[in-house]
């Protein structure tokens, strides 16, 4: 061992000690410690991991970055992974790819529609209007909260050319009925996985069934890096594709520090350029820059490692909230798993009963008064959002499961930093909202 590596050792050891001195466990007490909703679940190996990338001082995207990539394709099922900076640029960089001149027929041209759902995150529906897209909304069911497939056919139009759904709060949707509805109709279809890492459905991973299936590691999600995201693809035009839209737009698909990965840099004849124009400047789309720094993808490969354990964890964590809640189900509707699905869940989703006497808002206060955290279910119908006001779109219906998801859905915890004392204090103290609200 050299005298780096003995430093290197060193340091591994010292990371350890710090970890055990900073993070060590607390004493849960109800009422005075928080219960998140998400968080960071970490050990000193995801921190050695980050300090051993940084000690390397590559700082863009190097060998932890190929490394994640391999093994998050390999875990997922599908043949390529690429990382990106977040969930919402894999978003962007997902429905940018669809425009490219090189899909031919399939390219989306300003003015053609994607078909999505009202109820959901922002960012999976930016992209369709950031691209002089159409989105064309449509609902949800109530308890899986998932597009209703029902409507699909509706939202059908001559300009049509795809779909993008995500698998709320880890719970798949139809993608049974999704699929056969795209291919039946030739339109590309994005899985937006951010939420739904090790979901499977009918046996099979989320993120395989579609063209491309896209992924987040902000903290709150099933791995962090902090920040990060990842779009996957078993089609290796499209993975270039997603290369080129992440790296400023270039054609050039050599990695950072690369250089005439082709073979001929200097003899290619693109657009007007002169020929033998530099192909690591040479520029097919109007692509960013949305890589990530290596110390992210090594906390991502650490994370990696502990991933079939932390989905275990959530999807027991869901099991236990639902049969000690089952007692509130006149209060509030509990979540349904998708048929044929086996979620692995984000989060536990809640809806209020109006009948019941009780407001969500009532509820979400009172529990905040005991440090238990809450989310709404995202935007709820973002057609309510100010941002959304005049955008070009259609809509199918009226949407009112969307507007009811507006009105009464929450969601509470299942992350595996959650502590069974944790638990039951949130079904402790659910209950004694449900009982001191509907007496009164």
């Amino acid at each position: 061992m050299n005298r780096k590596d003995e430093i290197r050792a060193a340091i591994r050891q010292l990371t350890a000690e710090y970890y055990e001195e900073a993070y060590a466990e607390k004493l849960f007490l109800p009422g005075e410690s928080a219960v998140p909703v998400s968080g960071r679940v970490f050990d000193d190996r995801d921190m050695f991991a980050v300090i051993d990338s940084g000690l390397d001082f590559w700082l863009t995207a190097g060998r932890f970055a190929d490394l994640f990539e391999f093994k998050f394709a390999k875990f997922v099922g599908v043949r390529d992974a690429r990382l990106v900076n977040s969930g919402s640029s894999a978003n962007l960089v997902a429905v940018s790819v669809l425009t490219s001149l090189t899909l031919g027929e399939r390219q989306l041209k300003p003015g053609d529609e994607v078909i999505t759902v009202a109820a959901g995150f922002p960012t999976t529906v930016n992209p369709i209007i950031q691209n002089r897209l159409v989105p064309v909304f449509i609902d949800v069911e109530l308890g899986t909260y998932n597009v209703d497939v029902s409507q699909m056919e509706k939202a059908l139009s001559s300009r049509t050319k795809a779909v993008i759904f995500a698998h709320t709060l880890g719970n798949p949707f139809d993608i049974a009925a999704v699929s056969e509805f795209a291919r039946k109709h030739n339109l590309w279809l994005i899985e937006d996985c951010c939420d739904a890492l090790g979901s499977t459905f009918g046996g099979r991973r989320v993120g395989t069934f579609g063209d491309m299936a896209t992924f987040s590691f902000y903290p709150a999600h099933h791995i962090t890096m902090g920040e990060g995201g990842c779009v996957g693809t078993s089609q290796p035009r499209l993975t270039k594709l997603i290369e080129s839209f992440r790296d400023w737009g270039r054609d050039c698909w050599c990695a950072p520090g690369k250089d005439n990965t082709c073979g001929k840099r200097f003899d290619w004849q693109l657009g007007t350029l002169p020929h033998g124009y530099d192909h690591k400047y040479t520029y097919s789309h109007i692509g960013y820059n949305l890589k990530v720094s290596d110390m992210q993808a090594a906390a991502g490969v650490a994370q990696l490692e502990k991933l079939e354990d932390f989905i275990e964890v959530r999807k027991r964590n869901f099991a236990y909230l639902t049969e000690h809640l089952r007692p509130l189900s006149k209060t509030f509707l509990l979540p349904q798993a998708t048929p044929g699905s086996e979620p692995s869940w984000f989060g536990y989703p809640m809806a209020v009963r109006p009948e019941s006497g009780l407001e969500r808002d009532e509820v979400i206060r009172f529990l905040n008064s005991r440090k238990i955290g809450t989310r709404l279910l995202f935007g709820g119908n973002l057609l309510r959002q100010p941002a959304y006001r005049d955008i070009e779109k259609r809509i199918i219906g009226d949407l009112p499961n969307s507007d009811f998801i507006t009105k009464n859905v929450f969601w509470i915890g299942v992350y595996p930093g959650l502590t069974k004392p944790m638990l039951d204090y949130v079904v402790e103290s659910l209950s004694e909202v449900s009982i001191r609200c509907t007496t009164l």
